[in-house]
């Protein structure tokens, strides 16, 4: 394998030294603070004209679908009263169990639900047990369940796929290490081809108490469903033994539903535009939009804001050796604020294990806020209070990955770093209004509202 994964691109496997985020918020003092909630359109690739695949015409339909924002916050964690909160991330994996009747499908990055799993002993696990547990019963309701994780993944203790496996439970690795030199990074759910979850969250019970985390969960929505599970498809293929990437893609892979023909979806009058964006190109039919184009297109079509929340944001290729500067995201971003006058907002985290390496690139595009010159990148770190948590690892850390523009959202599974578009598995959903309202209930507008709480503007308060 030409690259070594030695530190995984993930939030759970670091070689990198501890730092204290107490130094980096310090060097960011001089930083104007805002933060972010999701968007996102895409570029569409273009199909070659001498591809084998045909893109059927998209057929007129509406889906009267049921879009919900969930979060988890973790413990010792609080906000004024009037903050505004997405569903429990654990309400939202323990409803998907309990509607299932015939079929569910999950994909993430690694598993690890129980706390015994990496040898730490703490009641904040025991919901990840919950899950656990929830899971190994469906087979004896005669719910078929295949689960997908990566290979190479988080070295750890698991135990999760034999209890699993043990219940009938169907379980595949992809070796992703060996397909596109890179790992498995998607984390979506799939319930009876008509419910799904799309998010930030892996299989592992920290996500459910002790990180913070965004999703977005869609209910009675078949043909966003059958179209995720078409992803989830090519994934349990190629995690076969011997398994080899097509090229072209079967035409059963291809996708009607782009950048160019997103899904109308209504909910409580209110239309909105919805597609699945998908990486690494050599995973994707040519008729499917890019992760890295969704958000590049989300960017540049913006005309007020881009508000940016992930966990790392990093303009190289930081798993190659040696190292590759990658600036496709930070020069879209340049160019917004310096072509456009458009304002952009970052919420980037900062844990024990973050890479101070990162500050640089931020401290750079700070550099450009002006009030002089009308450019305004106002860049904030986000701590999450650790607190007597400190013998759980790789934990206390934000780890959404949203954008939100004046004309999109966006929730993706993906950090801001080159590797994560070129070698790596990851999806985004993205949610476009056609009757964009800064007062409405849509879900839009909720996402701006959790957005601002965690910028400050609610007056986030941890303790």
């Amino acid at each position: 394998m030409p690259v070594t994964y030695e530190a995984l691109h993930n939030e759970n496997v670091s070689e990198k030294k501890p730092t204290s985020c107490v130094v980096l918020a310090v060097v960011m003092a001089s930083l104007t603070v805002l933060g972010v909630v999701l968007a996102i359109a895409i570029l569409e690739r273009p199909a070659s004209k001498n591809h084998e695949e045909k893109i059927l015409p998209l057929e007129p339909s509406i889906d009267n679908c049921s879009l919900s924002l969930v979060e988890s916050i973790p413990l010792y964690m609080e906000y004024n009263d009037n903050a505004t909160f997405g569903v429990p991330l654990e309400d939202a994996w323990e409803g998907l169990i309990a509607m299932a009747t015939e079929q569910l499908d999950v994909v993430s990055f690694y598993w690890t639900l129980t706390g015994s799993d990496i040898n730490v002993n703490s009641s904040t696990s025991v919901p990840g047990s919950r899950i656990l547990k929830r899971l190994e019963a469906l087979p004896s309701r005669n719910v078929s369940v295949r689960v997908l994780t990566s290979k190479p993944s988080v070295s750890t203790n698991s135990t999760d796929f034999t209890s699993l496996q043990q219940k009938g439970v169907l379980v595949r690795e992809v070796d992703f290490g060996r397909l596109a030199h890179g790992v498995l990074h998607s984390k979506f759910w799939i319930v009876d081809r008509k419910h799904l979850f799309i998010g930030s969250p892996n299989m592992d019970w920290r996500a459910l108490t002790q990180v913070k985390e965004l999703g977005v969960l869609i209910n009675d929505c078949p043909t966003l469903a059958i179209d995720l599970e078409k992803i989830f498809t090519s994934y349990w293929e190629m995690g076969l033994p011997n398994s080899s990437l097509p090229d072209p893609w079967p035409s059963t892979y291809n996708t009607n539903i782009t950048k160019l023909h997103p899904l109308l979806v209504k909910e409580d009058n209110i239309s909105s535009q919805i597609y699945i964006a998908a990486s690494p190109p050599p995973f994707c039919p040519r008729s499917r939009t890019q992760d890295l184009d969704a958000i590049l297109t989300s960017i540049s079509e913006a005309q007020h804001y881009v508000d940016v929340a992930v966990m790392e944001y990093f303009p190289i290729v930081q798993f190659l050796k040696p190292q590759k500067y990658w600036s496709d995201l930070d020069d879209a971003i340049r160019a917004a604020a310096f072509d456009r006058r458009v304002k952009v907002r970052m919420l980037i985290s900062c844990g024990r294990d973050s890479n101070p390496k990162v500050l640089p690139f931020l401290q750079s595009l700070a550099a450009l806020d002006s009030h002089f010159l009308h450019i305004s990148i106002k860049i904030k770190l986000f701590i999450v209070p650790v607190g007597n948590q400190t013998d759980i690892p790789y934990s206390r850390v934000n780890h959404n990955k949203y954008m939100v523009t004046d004309k999109v959202a966006y929730i993706g599974t993906s950090n801001w770093s080159g590797d994560y578009f070129t070698t790596t598995g990851g999806v985004g959903l993205v949610i476009s209004h056609m009757l964009l309202s800064r007062c409405g209930r849509s879900l839009f507008r909720v996402n701006s509202v959790l957005f601002l709480k965690e910028t400050g503007t609610h007056s986030l308060r941890c303790t």
